[in-house]
Parts: C-alpha cells; sequence; structure tokens
C-alpha cells in the first residue's frame, strides 16, 4: 500500500487502519467489545456493524464502569474553520447515539483558537464560525439539557487552571515529538494540545470527584488524547477513553484526495448545500473505477 499520512492537521493517501491500529498503540473493535456493547444498547449502530468505528481505547473499562452503577460523559469538538460537511457528521451522528443509548452528558470543544493559530484568519472570523459551526451540532439533535457546547476563546477561564496543570506536566520534547512542532510553530500553538485535554478532566473538576470520559472522534486526533492519557494519572483524573473512527473521503476518494475537506469545495458536500448543488457535485466528481474524464478512461482504463 502506498505511504500515507495521518495527523491532526493532514490526511492523505489510503489509510492502513490496521497500521494505525499498531503504530498509535490502539486496539481493534472485536466481535466481544460489539457484543457486550450490544448488551446495553440493545442495538448496534450501522458505523459499528460496518466497522466505521473501528478501535478503541479502554472501552472495556468505560463499560465496567458503567455496569458498576459509575456514568461516564462523552467528549468530541469541532475545529471551526469554516462551513460544516459531511465528514464532519460522522462522529457527530455517533456520538449523539452513544449519548441517547447511554444517557450521557456531552463536552462539545470549538476550537476556534487553534484555528487562529493555525489559519491566516482574524480571531473575530474563527469566533464567529465556531458559533456558526454550533447551529449545525444542535441541529445533530443532542440532548439540550445534557450537551454543553463551548467555545475555547470564551471559556477559557473556566479551562485554563486544567490547561496549566496539563502544560506543566508536558515538557517541550514531548509536544515536539507527539505533534511535530519546529523552531517555526508559533507558541501559541504549542501550548494549544494543553487546552484541548482540558474536557477530558473537565468534568471530574467541575463535579468534585473522578469522571470517566468517552472521546468518539476520527483517529487523526489520536494525539491529543496520547497525551492527556500520560499526564491523567499525574493529576489525579482517570485516563480518557477512546472510540476512533474511519475517515469520510472526498467525492474522488482517498488515494485522490485524502478525507473531505472544506478546502476541496467542489468534491466536498457541505450542509448548506442545496440538493441541485449536492446533485452538480456527485455526478461531475464522485467516480466509481473511471477515471479522471473520458479521454483518460479510454487511453489508461478504469481504476479498480
Amino acid at each position: 500500500m502506498a505511504e500515507f499520512v495521518v495527523t491532526p492537521w493532514e490526511v492523505k493517501g489510503n489509510v492502513d487502519y490496521d497500521k494505525l491500529i499498531k503504530d498509535f498503540g490502539t486496539e481493534k473493535i472485536d466481535e466481544k467489545l460489539l457484543k457486550r456493547i450490544k448488551k446495553h444498547t440493545g442495538e448496534l449502530h450501522h458505523f459499528l456493524r460496518r466497522g466505521i468505528y473501528f478501535s478503541h481505547r479502554d472501552m472495556n473499562w468505560i463499560l465496567d464502569k458503567y455496569e458498576k452503577g459509575e456514568k461516564f460523559h462523552l467528549y468530541t469538538g469541532r475545529g471551526p474553520s469554516g462551513k460544516v460537511h459531511l465528514g464532519h457528521l460522522v462522529p457527530w451522528i455517533f456520538t449523539k447515539w452513544l449519548q441517547d443509548k447511554f444517557d450521557t452528558e456531552l463536552w462539545f470543544q470549538m476550537t476556534d483558537d487553534e484555528k487562529f493559530l493555525i489559519k491566516d484568519k482574524p480571531l473575530e472570523e474563527v469566533n464567529k464560525t465556531a458559533y456558526e459551526n454550533a447551529l449545525d451540532v444542535i441541529a445533530v439533535g443532542f440532548k439540550p439539557k445534557k450537551t454543553h457546547i463551548f467555545s475555547d476563546i470564551d471559556y477559557i477561564k473556566t479551562q485554563y487552571k486544567i490547561a496549566l496543570k496539563v502544560a506543566k506536566k508536558t515538557t517541550l520534547s514531548t509536544a515536539k515529538s507527539i505533534f511535530g512542532f519546529t523552531d517555526s510553530s508559533n507558541i501559541g500553538i504549542t501550548f494549544f494540545p494543553a487546552i484541548q485535554t482540558v474536557p477530558c478532566f473537565l468534568p471530574s473538576e467541575l463535579n468534585g470527584k473522578n469522571i470517566p470520559v468517552l472521546i468518539p472522534a476520527s483517529i487523526d486526533q489520536d494525539n491529543y488524547w496520547r497525551m492527556a492519557r500520560d499526564v491523567a494519572e499525574k493529576l489525579g483524573y482517570y485516563k480518557p477513553a477512546q472510540i476512533h473512527g474511519r475517515f469520510l473521503p472526498g467525492l474522488q476518494g482517498m488515494s485522490e484526495e485524502g478525507k473531505m475537506s472544506s478546502s476541496v469545495e467542489s468534491t466536498c458536500i457541505f450542509t448548506t448545500d442545496t440538493p441541485k448543488a449536492v446533485r452538480e457535485k456527485v455526478m461531475k466528481h464522485a467516480f466509481s473505477g473511471g477515471a479522471r474524464n473520458v479521454e483518460e478512461h479510454r487511453k489508461f482504463g478504469g481504476k479498480p
């Protein structure tokens, strides 16, 4: 299989998910775990049945706690760089199912601070985008009384003490190793991972006792959770558990363009697209085995 790239900021190539499980040190979701989940949910979400969610850390521990009467909280989020598309909805739809089945609280972090630090966009713009994206999050149908949606920029006072504790226990060398920071990285982005780990521990801090946290997310965000797990016990918290999803490719497939991305509007289906726009994108770009155009197809043949 050709080389692929999976980082919190870039995904490209045909991803070898088995290799990611090995490289990231996670566990494959097997039939035994699926049966255990089904015992509590009554049915399996089609993302589980079809292997869209394929990997985990400590899911059995989460179920152990749940079976002993210790409820867990959910944590997922969104980096608000633009409009919401179908790829963003995959983890949100699965998270809603988990919330419904286990009757859990959800912490939904809008990392508008990160987008300001890595994108050439004004602070006010990324903050505004966070609130616009929140409308899509709300439309998924999460339980209003058990869902906390917050912008990092606006909610930093609540998060900062925990972020400081995480940062103090994480060396710059470790951050460079995990995230690939260099001497040209701005100092803001080198601190940001401490902020993204906060919701792993925020429920425990606010409730005055340790609360298990499960993170449903795409596996490209795993670097943050590895860092959170490294410092959790040093700070007196439970290690956060994860359940990882595959990437939704753009309309031309993973090998051509990687996961669906807002930066490639022509092959990305947004929640705000009209039915006409969706049809045009699918008819023009969603090839299945064919080449880019008739001429290339005649010359080189189809792509299996």
